[in-house]
Formats: structure tokens, C-alpha cells, sequence
């Protein structure tokens, strides 16, 4: 992805988040010389707390991609001690028709909730005996606390206002049914670099053209943006 096309989708997204009543933190509007000069002795990048846009490697953003902003984060090892700050929290946006590739977790469990929008569209299956993704098999999930039994490679339409309970080892894909939706994942601790499974061999993050100089650092800038 170009540079100029991750600060133009930043920008559209901080504009969607603020017409449905969320404002982000104030380190979301840091440039880079800010983060550099204030990041020492926070947990911004070693929760990776940030910006994140994604086209999965893929170069094909409007087909497959993610807009996704890590508000908080806790720590690995206190989800292993059970105590302390065991829980994470983003802001999606998926666009109409654009979706996440099908995937699960390994530690990861996460209510993803349909902030608002048009539909949300969750594809889901179960894993075989090897713990391989199965569209053939189903998923008991909750939704809004209530269960629902849903059949291996179905979508369930998730309206503003209503959520999904994921599981690590069931596989989703999701998308914007009619419109763009704003979502909400309220999670256990979450680790983007090992705890996503694809089901198809697939990166998590966009590997990124500088054409122009970033109106803010996304997290997987963090690395080499702030040791330099």
C-alpha cells in the first residue's frame, strides 16, 4: 500500500469514528516526531496500541483489507498469572463488501459488536479433528449472551447495536453487508503477530510504498520508525 493512501484511509476513518460518537485517545493524533519525543515510558508500542491498516499482504485493500485502531492493551503475562490487565479493545472499520480473510485465534477470545453502520457479515465454521479450518463443521456462539447454533460456513448478520462471541478455534470472516460498519472488539489480551491462524497462508500486515511521509506511525511502523 502507498503511504498517501494509508493517511488518506486514517483520515476517513477518524471522520467515521467521530459521526458515530467515539473520539480516539490523544496519542492517535501524534506525528511521528511527537511519538518519538513522548513514547518512552508509556505502553503504546509495546502493546502496540495504535493506527493499523492492513491489506493482508495482498495489495487489493477495497476487496480484502481492515481498518483497525488498538485503544488498550494488556499484557501476555498477566492473562498467564490471571490477573491484572488481561483484556484488549479496537475500533474496526469494514467497508462495504470488503472482508477479513477467515481466521481464528490461539489465545485470542473477542466480542466483536456492531457499532454502527449498515449490516455486519460473519462467516463462521468450526475445525475438523486436527484442528484444521472446516466449513463443514458448526459453531455454538453467543450473541448478546444468548446461544446460537450456527451451521458450518453460514453468515450471521449482526445489526448496530448487536454482538458476537468468538472462540479461539472458530473461524470467521467478516464483512460490510450494504454499507460500512464501525465495530467494536472487546477481547483478551491480543498479540497480532503470533495469535492469528489464516485458514489460506496470508500476511497480517501491509507492506508499505513511502511515497509521502506518514501523518501518523501505524504499529507496524513502530519497530523501525522508532529506533531510527
Amino acid at each position: 500500500m502507498k503511504r498517501s493512501r494509508v493517511n488518506a484511509i486514517m483520515a476517513e476513518a477518524d471522520e467515521m469514528i467521530r459521526r458515530y460518537g467515539f473520539v480516539l485517545p490523544p496519542f492517535a493524533y501524534w506525528s511521528p516526531d511527537e511519538m518519538r519525543a513522548r513514547v518512552a515510558g508509556t505502553r503504546i508500542a509495546a502493546s502496540r496500541m495504535g493506527w493499523d491498516i492492513t491489506d493482508y499482504g495482498k495489495g487489493e485493500y477495497d476487496r480484502m483489507g481492515l481498518f483497525l485502531f488498538t485503544l488498550r492493551n494488556g499484557e501476555l503475562s498477566d492473562l498467564t498469572r490471571g490477573r491484572g490487565m488481561c483484556y484488549a479493545e479496537k475500533l474496526l472499520i469494514s467497508k462495504q463488501d470488503q472482508f477479513s480473510p477467515m481466521h481464528t485465534h490461539v489465545i485470542k477470545a473477542e466480542d466483536i459488536i456492531n457499532r454502527g453502520g449498515a449490516m455486519l457479515a460473519i462467516k463462521l465454521c468450526g475445525v475438523d479433528g486436527a484442528g484444521h479450518c472446516d466449513e463443514s463443521v458448526g459453531v455454538t456462539v453467543l450473541c448478546d449472551g444468548v446461544p446460537r447454533e450456527v451451521a458450518g460456513g453460514d453468515t450471521i448478520l449482526l445489526a448496530p447495536g448487536e454482538s458476537v462471541t468468538l472462540l479461539p478455534g472458530q473461524y470467521h470472516e467478516f464483512w460490510g453487508e450494504g454499507g460500512d460498519v464501525l465495530i467494536g472488539e472487546v477481547s483478551t489480551v491480543n498479540d497480532d503477530v503470533t495469535d492469528n491462524v489464516f485458514r489460506d497462508p496470508i500476511g497480517r500486515f501491509a507492506e508499505i510504498e513511502e511515497d509521502e511521509a506518514p501523518t501518523h506511525l501505524l504499529v507496524s511502523d513502530y519497530d523501525t520508525f522508532l529506533k531510527a
